[in-house]
């Protein structure tokens, strides 16, 4: 088993293809969609969407590049500082998933507030990871749910925002990333990373059905 400053990489060969296999598709398929979801809000929607799509599009593209390349990374001082990055991007992605649903909602001064609040506790949980890497991780996966679930304190306020179809899918895949974390922490489970990534990559894919879905429609088609 590799290691190095709490780095336990005890992963077989087959185990690392898989994982890669897994992240590399994600990283494929965030790509193409986050193309198609820039060119649709460049043509069709307002100024704040086309932001919001920019901003989830590259958060989603950037948090699974880097997943891939850290978990394909061999154990060395590099991977030591690239894990603080995998780590921190968890915080972004979450944020970003956020951002075009209560951008849409923004002139209510309390989805505002939430959009502001999420960037402020990820910035904080970016913070965390990079100035005590390897410390505080139990605390960083208790925020990542927090953060990840807090959208139900305003699930009344947005519903006249958003349609009902891109609130289901976000509850949907909220449940798919919270059951993820089952084998994210089951680290003595075979081809435990790559489950847990295809759980990441699966949820990701409904969150970005969600957005898709309420960029295709407007406030008065639901």
């Amino acid at each position: 088993m590799a290691e190095y400053r709490g780095i336990r990489w005890a992963y077989d060969r087959y185990e690392i293809i898989a994982d890669s296999i897994v992240n590399g598709v994600g990283v494929v398929f965030a790509l193409i969609g986050g193309t198609v979801l820039i060119f649709y809000a460049t043509v069709w929607r307002s100024c704040g969407e086309i932001a919001a799509a920019w901003i989830y599009s590259i958060g989603l593209v950037l948090t699974l590049a880097m997943s891939f390349t850290y978990n394909l990374w061999p154990v060395s001082r590099t991977k030591w500082f690239l894990r603080r990055f995998d780590h921190s991007f968890i915080y972004v992605l979450i944020a970003a998933t956020y951002t075009p649903f209560l951008e849409r909602g923004a002139e209510d001064p309390l989805l505002f507030a939430v959009l502001i609040a999420v960037w402020v506790f990820a910035a904080f949980g970016i913070v965390l990871k990079c100035l005590f890497p390897g410390r505080y991780d139990r605390l960083a996966i208790l925020l990542y749910l927090a953060m990840g679930w807090s959208g139900i304190l305003v699930v009344k306020p947005i519903s006249g925002y958003i349609p009902f179809a891109s609130l289901l899918l976000i509850l949907i895949g909220g449940v798919i990333y919270s059951l993820g974390v089952i084998f994210h922490v089951w680290e003595r489970l075979r081809f435990q990373n790559a489950i847990w990534h295809g759980f990441v990559i699966a949820a990701a894919a409904v969150h970005y059905s969600a957005v898709l879905t309420c960029f295709s429609l407007s406030p008065g088609n639901f």
